[in-house]
């Protein structure tokens, strides 16, 4: 049996990464664990600075159950490297190249207006992108 994985993204803003991420993926607030009814609730039970508020983090899921939970965590420190570790937005779809690329083109345009930015395009194959804090992800076509 596989492990289950959970990415993490630290950043000067969670709220703000959040909304970039609800937008890129498609995915949701993940509700607090069981038995609490709210974020604030399940925090309050964690010895936290007293300046940390339900806002310094965002926990987003996948609405359908199969991609990788995604914790947004804000740190003081700020980026200051390329990421080790990046996201790949793969876009859904068949077709020739050129149609696979016309979407992946769509995809990332998609993304500048929720807040991205290009960053390098390798022509009929991948777009790098960063998320508005700089953390770097792709966008592709999905495996054919």
């Amino acid at each position: 049996m596989a492990a289950e994985i959970d990415l993490t993204l630290d950043c000067a803003n969670a709220q703000l990464l959040a909304a970039f991420w609800k937008t890129a993926l498609g995915y949701v607030d993940e509700p607090p664990p069981a038995p609490f009814t709210t974020r604030a609730e399940w925090l309050a039970q964690f010895d936290l600075p007293e300046d940390d508020t339900e806002d310094d983090g965002a926990w987003l899921c996948d609405p359908d159950g199969v991609g990788p939970r995604l914790s947004i965590l804000k740190v003081p420190e700020p980026k200051t490297a390329k990421n080790r570790l990046h996201i790949d937005v793969r876009v859904p779809g068949h077709g020739s190249p050129q149609e696979r690329w016309a979407r992946v083109k769509a995809e990332s345009g998609r993304l500048v207006k929720a807040g991205g930015r290009v960053l390098e395009e390798f022509d009929g194959h991948h777009v790098v992108m960063a998320d508005p804090e700089g953390n770097e992800f792709c966008v592709a076509s999905a495996k054919p």
